[in-house]
């Protein structure tokens, strides 16, 4: 049991990380020219944080979703509803923040994602101890 409270520590720590980004208010997000240039920079962003979350939290019970083929979609699946909440946070309790469809798809495809990289990780290594 020690060992997934360590594997889980770096999931934990970017879980707040998410919350923190997700939860400032509006007029406190930093206002940078350069990334207003980067088309839809906003949606980018929010692949990339949900990727990494279900990346960390898949990463952290690997060998559990090796024996158990449904914790893997069940994790993708806990990342979007923490997502959706998100945008119902950002509605209803963040100042100058709203609630934006268009995210929920985005933490969606970074949700999928995480759980690909991570299929695909496992898939590798067992490719990998079948050729020796």
């Amino acid at each position: 049991m020690k060992k997934i409270s360590l594997a889980l520590l770096p999931a934990i720590l970017f879980f707040f990380l998410s919350y923190y980004l997700l939860t400032i208010p509006g007029k406190e997000l930093p206002e940078v020219s350069f990334f207003d240039k980067i088309p839809l920079f906003d949606k980018w962003v929010h692949i990339g944080m949900f990727s990494i979350l279900v990346y960390l939290f898949s990463l952290a019970f690997k060998q559990q979703i090796i024996t158990n083929k449904r914790l893997l979609p069940l994790l993708a699946a806990t990342g979007l509803v923490y997502g959706i909440a998100m945008e119902y946070v950002q509605k209803y309790y963040v100042a100058n923040r709203s609630f934006d469809l268009t995210d929920i798809i985005a933490d969606g495809v970074g949700c999928v994602i995480g759980a690909l990289l991570i299929h695909w990780q496992i898939k590798r290594s067992r490719a990998k101890q079948e050729s020796i």
